[in-house]
């Protein structure tokens, strides 16, 4: 998932976010309400917004949906630009592009 930090706000690309999808996967359904329910804005055709106090939980819930098996690293995983610092808590989720 695309994604950049500004301010100590982490955005995930709004191209990238998981969809919601009714009778549909459920790891996948899961997977969108889990990142929805710790964001702190979630504009429908926006970039969702977390802010650094959540960036812990983030990094916990993205390894665990990553080592499931049922999604794929593409979906779980945060790709920064080269030139971003990666904050420590955000590196075992992070990738450059």
């Amino acid at each position: 998932m695309k994604a950049f930090i500004e301010n100590d706000i982490l955005y995930i690309d709004k191209e990238d976010l998981p969809q919601y999808q009714k009778g549909k996967s459920i790891v996948r359904n899961n997977y969108f309400w889990a990142l929805k329910s710790i964001s702190d804005y979630t504009p429908m055709n926006g970039n969702w917004e977390f802010a650094s106090e959540v960036w812990v939980a983030l990094s916990r819930m993205l390894l665990f949906f990553t080592n499931s098996g049922y999604l794929g690293y593409r979906e779980t995983m945060l790709e920064f630009s080269d030139d971003t610092l990666i904050p420590d808590v955000l590196r075992s989720i992070s990738t450059k592009l």
